[in-house]
């Protein structure tokens, strides 16, 4: 269908929302030509920071700060937003020397935000800002200027800020972006900061699952087939390491190894747990992946695994219980 027929079928609403889609993406793409030394300059200033980044924006300039905060602190750059009204009244005890404070305001003659800037520089922060006008209070006091400038709102009344908002943010997301680049942040940092998400499930480790020190069902070589059904019993894994003296894991028996010794002989009791074990269990590393144990007793059918350490010393046990619901491909 042409331009020309689909705007003679097309529905107003659906006419309205398209035109806003592109006066916003188009503003969106006008920013990518204006990009210079000045970005580079603000990512390593950024990187460079001892403290924190505070941003600081009145309205729905504001709004988008919390939303930048929120992103750099994710990944590995800590943020936070500091409202200028609250500022100039008390709360500018939260920017100290060191820190890096990002002011956003479009016009760059925002009063609350420009009264900052004295107090900004007398506690020794650097001062970026990002506004649609160079030539603006804001913009030639700050020691880094990005230009967030627009040809024309998407708000037909051309008032409300949309546009302006739309590109800010993109830019800000530009800029936490260039930084996790550059800062070498990688997805099991992200993964850190972000434990309850699916990504940091994706990136537990065997360690942060698996049952340690008195929850291991273990028994020595020596011990009578009763001490083993008591342990495995005991401790509800339905199996147990066999270790040594030093213990070293030198095999394991579970309740299935069990049934097939009974099946096979009726004086098993007579037996020490070395005369039953099955040898050369399989084992995985705590600093494993939790999928990676889960890929194994899958692939294996088993229910059980036990972690060791670089002497085969047992430091843990994991059950398919422990990974069943965490999502972890």
């Amino acid at each position: 269908m042409s331009d020309a027929n689909r705007e003679e079928t097309e529905h107003p609403t659906i006419a309205e929302a398209r035109r806003v889609l592109e006066v916003e993406a188009a503003a969106i793409l006008g920013l990518i030509d204006r990009l210079d030394q000045s970005f580079i300059d603000a990512v390593d200033t950024i990187r460079q920071c001892g403290g924190h980044v505070v941003t600081v924006g009145m309205g729905k300039s504001g709004i988008i700060c919390k939303k930048i905060s929120a992103t750099l602190a994710s990944t590995g750059t800590p943020s936070f937003f500091l409202h200028p009204a609250e500022a100039i009244h008390g709360d500018l005890g939260m920017i100290v020397s060191g820190d890096v404070v990002l002011a956003l305001s479009y016009s760059g003659e925002t009063e609350e935000v420009v009264r900052l800037i004295d107090s900004v520089k007398r506690l020794g922060a650097k001062l970026i800002a990002i506004t649609g006008n160079p030539g603006s209070t804001l913009a030639k006091h700050s020691d880094i200027h990005l230009s967030a400038a627009i040809s024309r709102e998407a708000c037909p009344l051309g008032l409300a800020p949309t546009a302006s908002t739309t590109a800010t943010l993109a830019l800000g997301d530009a800029l936490a972006m260039a930084l996790l680049i550059a800062k070498g942040f990688r997805e099991e940092n992200f993964a850190i900061l972000h434990p309850g998400g699916k990504l940091g499930k994706r990136f537990l480790r065997v360690r942060d699952l698996m049952h340690a020190g008195e929850a291991i069902p273990a028994v020595p070589e020596s011990a009578p087939m009763r001490e083993v059904i008591y342990e495995m019993s005991r401790k509800g894994f339905g199996i147990t390491s066999v270790i040594d003296e030093e213990g070293v894991l030198v095999g394991v028996i579970s309740d299935g190894d069990l049934r097939r010794l009974l099946e096979k002989s009726a004086d098993v009791m007579q037996q020490t747990a070395g005369d039953s074990m099955k040898r050369h269990p399989v084992t995985i590393e705590d600093s494993q992946l939790a999928s990676a144990a889960l890929q194994i007793m899958e692939s294996r059918k088993i229910t059980s695994l036990f972690s060791t350490n670089e002497r085969r010393q047992v430091v843990g046990i994991l059950h398919l219980h422990d990974l069943w619901g965490l999502e972890l491909f």
